[in-house]
């Protein structure tokens, strides 16, 4: 998809990212991958397995810059304009008695997040019509003028999807996969869904590290990739603009990256612009460098990667650097690993009952452990069984989404860390062999609901509830 060229070739120094590397272990950020493309080229790329090359991994809200891009060409082909109205695209969502504040709202302040509210109306949008958030967005009051003020809003996002979709007569998956991804040789997007079968638009998009990185480079390209222009440049000039400026503790703690501004569905940042996503899924682009960097992590905090590549790496392109420490980084990067459960591989079998205050599975659930060659079985109720390694990732698809396991005896205790290999997310399951009681948790606990069955299957079904 993307070539591939020597840091040293590209302008870039090695030390400089295994800095990066450094100042990231030192903030206790946990990457999933890193990749660095420069001048079109990628220069430096990692995985820590179990996490690989070749899977994909759940973006949360670096869906909506996407969406943005599948609403440029829904303008491109004179199908939508930034003008039009939600209230003329959608009627037959709209509420009776809607204010004309309401019936005001554009494009332009869907992709702004500009509406009016003055906060994440999904949650309350939800609750006033569980079978039409379009129709719920609507229903929540707007205390500001549209255009006036931004709010991170996950349902301005939702609406531009279904506007898209209205105009188009096309899915929002099936839009982009067309238009897009096929296009750029990606052809292993996976969405997850609403009950209703409808792609988020805010969030539940999956894609490689490379994939990401070469939707950053498309960006960066004004659209153009190889010798075709997939997405008007006027459109991604404007998208990756500053429209509206930002308040702080919107997302990301308040972080002070996320406060330069906001675009079309994509942040503005001291260096260029970037695509957000919750724990650390990062599309960020630097076009006065012609820099491009993307990260998928489990972070409770993302402001240090920012800090790291402002500190670490911008000053050091464009400097002297050597082919010796070219190889020495892609040593390093060849050999990025999360540890397996460390421990003895004891043959004991127990059985136990999980607590009664669990939430990744029903408290009360029986949860098994029984040793097979390599490692252990793992029973968590009747309907889940998956297979942890010793000293080694083992994986499965139980339910249809692929899951990796490792675990191993600390004394008394079986320890197995499971990982929803496409998330951010894993579990932490213990089980003590005198007390019979098993313990579950999350490093991250899902935005979407906290039940590890529903994350194991494909595609994920739920209603949007995002916090």
């Amino acid at each position: 998809m993307l070539p591939r060229s020597s840091p040293v070739a590209s302008g870039v120094s090695s030390r400089a990212v295994a800095a990066v590397l450094d100042r990231l272990e030192a903030a206790s950020v946990e990457c999933h991958s890193i990749m660095v493309v420069r001048h079109g080229h990628v220069v430096a790329e990692g995985w820590w397995a179990p996490y690989s090359a070749v899977r994909p991994h759940l973006l949360y809200s670096l869906t909506k810059s996407f969406t943005s891009v599948a609403v440029g060409l829904a303008v491109g082909d004179g199908l939508l304009s930034p003008d039009d109205r939600v209230v003329d695209v959608l009627p037959d969502h709209v509420p009776a008695g809607l204010p004309e504040q309401g019936r005001d709202i554009t494009v332009h302040h869907l992709l702004s997040m500009t509406a009016g509210h003055d906060t994440d109306s999904l949650a309350e949008a939800w609750q006033r019509e569980p079978d039409d958030l379009v129709r719920g967005f609507l229903r929540v009051p707007f205390p500001y003028a549209v255009g006036t003020r931004h709010a991170y809003d996950n349902a301005t996002t939702y609406v531009l999807a279904r506007m898209v979709e209205r105009v188009t007569g096309r899915g929002l998956p099936e839009l982009l996969n067309e238009r897009l991804f096929r296009p750029m040789g990606i052809d292993h997007a996976e969405w997850d869904r609403v009950a209703s079968g409808a792609a988020f638009g805010f969030h539940g998009l999956h894609l490689t590290t490379e994939a990401v990185a070469a939707f950053g480079e498309l960006l960066l390209r004004e659209g153009r990739w190889g010798d075709r222009q997939l997405v008007a440049p006027e459109w991604v000039r404007l998208a990756t603009r500053r429209h509206i400026g930002t308040g702080p503790a919107e997302v990301s703690g308040g972080d002070p990256e996320w406060l330069h501004g906001y675009g079309y569905q994509i942040w503005m940042s001291r260096h260029g612009y970037f695509g957000s996503g919750a724990f650390g899924q990062l599309c960020i682009v630097v076009p006065e460098h012609d820099l491009v960097t993307a990260f998928t992590c489990a972070a409770t905090q993302e402001q240090p990667i920012f800090d790291a590549l402002w500190e670490c790496l911008l000053p050091s392109l464009d400097q002297p650097a050597s082919a010796r420490d070219d190889e020495l980084l892609a040593d390093r990067l060849r050999q990025l690993s999360l540890p397996p459960v460390p421990g003895t591989a004891d043959r004991r079998a127990v059985e136990a009952e999980l607590d009664a205050e669990a939430t990744v599975l029903p408290g009360g659930t029986t949860v098994t452990v029984d040793p097979v060659d390599g490692g252990w079985t793992l029973r968590l109720g009747p309907s889940l069984t998956i297979e942890a390694g010793h000293g080694e990732w083992r994986e499965g698809a139980p339910l249809g989404r692929p899951v990796v396991a490792s675990g191993a005896w600390q004394g008394d205790t079986f320890v197995a860390d499971i990982c929803v290999i496409t998330t951010p997310h894993r579990v932490r399951l213990t089980v003590g062999a005198t007390t019979r009681t098993a313990v579950a948790t999350w490093n991250i606990e899902p935005l979407t609901k906290p039940d590890l069955t529903l994350h194991l299957r494909a595609p994920l079904m739920t209603r949007p509830d995002v916090a």
